[in-house]
């Protein structure tokens, strides 16, 4: 897993409320535990047609979704399916932060074991970025701030343990694998064996 201290980036915009897993990436695409080249997949049944030619009119197709890694999307991002290849997508796309007013919790689990930035924010925040697509902002992992480019400064929630694995680039497991040692001395030293 990358280390992600601060995403600055341009936002995309998907302002639908409701976009589950199976929208973020089909079942279909499911069959494979790499995450190289999910990207292609990231909506799918919206970014392609019946020929699987891409629809120039979706967001993603379109030459300002270049570069962006920030996606700010509707109410309730996520919902559905518990599925790892959802945030596997988003980050092989280039996406690094997603933004909305809520965030399915499993989703939200899942993107940040994975080095996904989820980011909740206020109703006031959420309509100006809706409002603003393309602008430029910051996400500060280290500070739980999100940096507006009118310079305002919105806070949003993410716990110790998972910021401490973001900025240091290591999910769970290696967390536990950093501290092999110690865990190896504890139950060394303890009275009782299982």
């Amino acid at each position: 897993m990358d280390k992600v201290n601060l995403v600055q980036s341009r936002t995309l915009v998907i302002p639908q409320s409701d976009i589950d897993t199976d929208q973020i990436i089909p079942a279909r695409f499911l069959t494979t535990t790499t995450r190289k080249g999910l990207g292609k997949a990231l909506f799918a049944d919206w970014r392609y047609d019946s020929a699987g030619k891409p629809k120039p009119d979706f967001l993603l197709n379109r030459p300002e979704a270049d570069g962006c890694g920030i996606l700010v999307a509707g109410n309730n991002f996520g919902c559905g399916s518990s599925r790892e290849h959802a945030p596997w997508a988003l980050l092989d796309f280039g996406i690094r932060a997603v933004i909305s007013t809520e965030i399915a919790d499993i989703f939200r689990g899942n993107s940040l074991k994975n080095g996904l930035v989820p980011v909740i924010v206020d109703k006031t925040t959420h309509g100006w970025l809706i409002e603003n697509p393309g602008a430029d902002v910051t996400v500060d992992v280290a500070a739980c701030e999100l940096r507006l480019p009118e310079g305002r400064t919105v806070t949003f929630p993410i716990d110790g343990f998972s910021r401490y694995c973001l900025i240091n680039g290591v999910d769970q497991l290696g967390y536990l694998l950093d501290h092999a040692d110690a865990i190896t001395r504890f139950e060394g030293a303890r009275s009782w064996q299982p």
